[in-house]
């Protein structure tokens, strides 16, 4: 049997140094062999420093032991990462040691991944976490990955499928479950992993979600957990572990598909985060979230505080950007339902900002306009947050006050508001008397309809056509006329009297409209009954 000479000292990481036979670890050591080349000096004590070295004393020990034990050792999941990652560093390949490498044997253990057990998955998980980022340039940690999403996913199949809704606290349950115990007893066959994979930092649970997405597991299960390990993991950890955690959580819920969590969760994350400085990214990311789901949120929800160093009550930019968010894409992709809910929305928290003395014109104006006008079908409740900021703000210029008001559509204001801002003193003088002209032809367009509509009663067959091209163009007309030749406020009070008078005969013309329609609708029905055909009569009223 040959002498074991101990002529290689090597200095691990500066954790322990070791003293080995260099001939042995050469060996199977391409890095080595090739660092001491075709050297004869065997009797000459030669010493290694690596400060790199994966796994650290641990990790050079279980490679010193395969190598003593002439190229064979025991490979199982506790130790199969460390094996792996200190055969590859030392390059532990067939060009040196044949068939007894170190590299091949891990590759081929790592075949029967499969079989491993719950618990051996995870050991050999917390095993590649120790030792990243080297492990991540392995095969080992992808393929843990692989078989852990690919175990949850036969799970989820095999268990109740989960609730569609993401605020539900469990899963959605057959006929044939009827005890509680039954209930608990499925609830657990789908949530029985999350305590288990607490043992995971950030950077892995980010890595494992991947996985689970490429598993095609149900998202709402994989944001479900991502919020149970950001609660969980809070408990114990400092502020800065609280913004890794976050952040984490917030860029992997971005990947998943948009209704797997709730705006109200996503809206107690923001409240979270603001106090933990997280980055930039995560934050656009989860304002991009909550801006997709801005028809759901409430006004509660966007009354958030401003940031330190800004002197308006609330947050309005955060706002403006969850609406640019939900803008994103253009008017066409957003349905007719979410937008009227989002104006809504936006009507209430414009009124609940405008008392605020420190909001900027400028930043009132952006509210009001950050949507399209068709988004809104009236404007009474935006007029009454003008009329609010205007109160407040009294120390506006007359054009201040009328960029303001550019952000009302006097054809989409009721009578009622019309003949208040006639007669409100806040607003400009132009602004009221193009209110009152806009009424004005709002009645005689309604006027023009109900007489049009008498002359079809008397001879029903006779097409009526009405003509209202160039409004707008001839009331901006009539205001440059009103605002520079004559006397505004004599004006104003003209058309406001007037206005005051025609007021009972709208309604008498809303009757005579909805009673002429109920006659034309029977004309209609006796002459197709006694007639095989007619031709459509046209519409009386709008």
């Amino acid at each position: 049997m040959e002498a074991v000479c101990c002529n290689l000292e090597v200095d691990v990481n500066g954790e322990e140094t070791f003293i080995v036979d260099k001939k042995i670890i050469t060996s199977y050591s391409g890095r080595l062999s090739k660092l001491f080349g075709k050297s004869k000096a065997t009797t000459r004590n030669l010493k290694v420093i690596f400060n790199d070295f994966p796994g650290g004393a641990e990790c050079f020990e279980l490679m010193s032991r395969f190598c003593y034990n002439n190229g064979k050792t025991q490979i199982n999941p506790s130790n199969i990462s460390l094996l792996h990652c200190a055969a590859q560093f030392m390059e532990m390949n067939n060009s040196v040691s044949g068939t007894n490498n170190l590299v091949e044997q891990t590759e081929k253990s790592l075949e029967e991944i499969n079989y491993w057990t719950w618990p051996e998955l995870l050991a050999a998980l917390k095993q590649c976490q120790d030792l990243l980022p080297v492990e991540n340039s392995s095969g080992v940690l992808q393929k843990c990955l692989d078989s852990l999403a690919r175990r949850l996913a036969l799970a989820t199949e095999a268990s109740p499928c989960p609730s569609n809704s993401p605020d539900s606290s469990g899963f959605r349950f057959s006929c044939d479950s009827k005890s509680t115990e039954s209930l608990k007893s499925s609830l657990s066959r789908g949530t029985w992993w999350f305590e288990d994979l607490l043992i995971l930092r950030p950077i892995l649970v980010e890595k494992v979600v991947k996985s689970m997405v490429s598993q095609k597991l149900d998202h709402v299960i994989i944001s479900r957990f991502l919020l149970y390990y950001q609660k969980s993991k809070f408990y114990t950890a400092t502020p800065d572990e609280k913004r890794k955690v976050i952040e984490t959580v917030i860029d992997t819920l971005y990947t998943l598909h948009g209704s797997s969590v709730s705006g109200k969760t996503l809206f107690g994350i923001l409240r979270v985060s603001m106090t933990l400085n997280i980055n930039k990214s995560s934050k656009k990311k989860l304002e991009s979230m909550i801006g997709s789901q801005l028809d759901l949120a409430t006004l509660d929800n966007l009354l958030v505080p401003s940031p330190y160093g800004i002197n308006y009550l609330y947050d309005v930019n955060l706002v403006l950007r969850f609406l640019k968010a939900f803008m994103r894409g253009g008017i066409s992709k957003v349905s007719g339902m979410r937008m009227g809910k989002v104006s809504r929305l936006m009507d209430l928290y414009i009124a609940e900002v405008a008392p605020d003395p420190c909001l900027k014109p400028s930043k009132f104006l952006a509210l009001a306009m950050a949507l399209p006008d068709s988004a809104r079908n009236f404007h009474d409740e935006l007029y009454c947050a003008v009329d609010m900021y205007l109160e407040v703000h009294a120390g506006l210029l007359e054009e201040e006050k009328m960029k303001i008001c550019c952000a009302l559509n006097y054809e989409k204001l009721s009578a009622e508001a019309c003949l208040h801002l006639s007669q409100n003193k806040k607003f400009p003088s132009r602004s009221a008397v193009q209110a009152l002209i806009s009424q004005q032809y709002k009645l005689k367009s309604l006027l023009h309809g109900t007489n049009n509509s008498r002359s079809l009663t008397d001879s029903p067959s006779t097409s009526t056509e009405v003509r209202s091209k160039g409004k707008k163009d001839e009331a901006s007309k009539q205001v440059v006329m009103y605002a520079g030749k004559l006397d505004i406020s004599s004006e104003s009070e003209k058309l406001t009297a007037h206005l005051q008078g025609m007021q009972w005969r709208v309604i008498e013309l809303e009757k005579i409209c909805r009673k002429m329609q109920t006659q034309m609708a029977k004309i209609l029905k006796s002459r197709v009954s006694s007639h095989g055909h007619t031709r459509s009569l046209p519409k009386l009223c709008p």
